[in-house]
């Protein structure tokens, strides 16, 4: 199925919204759509867009308060009662304070609760460190059974939203708090665990999650200027990893660059290096926060601060691929 982008991801003109606002208008769809499903929010109630539901659902909609490891509890409960619940906080709290809630009640118990962490990332900007919560994919990806899902904007979250509503399994959403780009559209496709091949190429491919496959169609676009045609995948499930679409991607171009608003370590760049190393030995560059705690700043002062922007990932691609000779099967 080809994937439709947002006609106005390549021009100065482009929409930007909050990933988070999508998830507030998938919850509510969901809601209406199913009376099992319950919202539980740690007085964060605006700031994660769960006042939608809250306000269109008020007998559905429970407050715990600044309580997160009571959050995921409550809501494991009333998953063993019967109900979907979507547990939402802040990622620095939720899974930053109650990791070991979510191991033992929800997913040892295999119920379906829907972790949904908001303000993720570097892009919470001036807030600083402390709640710019970087290790969260590394530390949900490796719970067993969990679904990790990383929307790429705000249409591609209200669609994530609905789908891990009726997957039965205990599901991660991870969610930014800045307006960002969008670059799909109502029309484009998105089904758990599935990549998505945005932009043929062959000398390189970029594999983006979250805010950074934007990012990458916009460094892709640079780089064409410069003679390097590459390919872009979108990666919105961290877990389960789409491994076809990947390894189909590197046996073509030979290289690949992951791209992630989070820990290189352990997080969906670890995921790919994994995939290569069992699979289909690749050059492999890895792109995110590399080690280090953010700061505060503006978000897309930080983004570039970091290198995440476009301009430095097509830089530090174009070194890449003069460096690095395109590894085929049987190399």
């Amino acid at each position: 199925m080809s994937y439709q982008l947002h006609p106005d991801i390549y021009t100065d003109a482009r929409l930007l919204e909050p990933i988070r606002a999508g998830f507030g208008r998938g919850l509510k769809a969901a809601g209406a759509d199913n009376p099992a499903i319950v919202g539980l929010c740690a007085d964060l109630v605006e700031s994660v867009q769960m006042h939608l539901f809250a306000e269109e659902f008020p007998d559905r909609y429970i407050e715990v308060g600044i309580a997160e490891q009571n959050l995921v509890t409550v809501a494991a409960g009333l998953a063993r009662a019967g109900k979907i619940p979507f547990a939402a906080s802040y990622a620095a709290f939720s899974p930053g304070r109650n990791w070991e809630q979510i191991k033992t009640t929800t997913c040892l118990n295999e119920l379906p609760v829907k972790i949904v962490a908001s303000h993720a990332g570097i892009t919470v900007g001036p807030d600083g460190a402390t709640h710019q919560m970087l290790e969260d994919m590394a530390l949900m990806r490796v719970l067993p059974g969990i679904v990790v899902v990383v929307p790429g904007d705000s249409v591609e979250a209200e669609k994530a939203t609905r789908a891990i509503a009726n997957n039965g399994k205990p599901s991660y959403l991870r969610l930014g708090r800045d307006k960002t780009p969008v670059f799909s559209t109502p029309e484009s496709p998105f089904e758990l665990g599935q990549a998505y091949v945005l932009r043929d190429g062959t000398d390189v491919t970029l594999a983006g999650t979250g805010i950074m496959t934007s990012q990458m169609l916009l460094a892709a676009e640079a780089l064409a200027a410069q003679g390097i045609h590459a390919e872009v995948l979108h990666v919105p499930t961290i877990k389960p990893l789409d491994e076809a679409t990947i390894l189909a991607s590197v046996a073509k171009t030979g290289r690949i660059v992951t791209g992630e608003e989070a820990q290189i370590a352990g997080g969906f760049g670890g995921a790919v290096a994994e995939l290569l190393g069992e699979k289909s030995p690749a050059p492999l560059l890895r792109i995110g926060m590399n080690d280090r705690y953010g700061e505060s700043g503006a978000p897309m002062e930080l983004v570039a601060h970091f290198g995440l922007d476009a301009n430095s990932i097509a830089t530090k691609v174009q070194a890449f691929v003069a460096r690095v000779p395109q590894y085929k099967p049987g190399f």
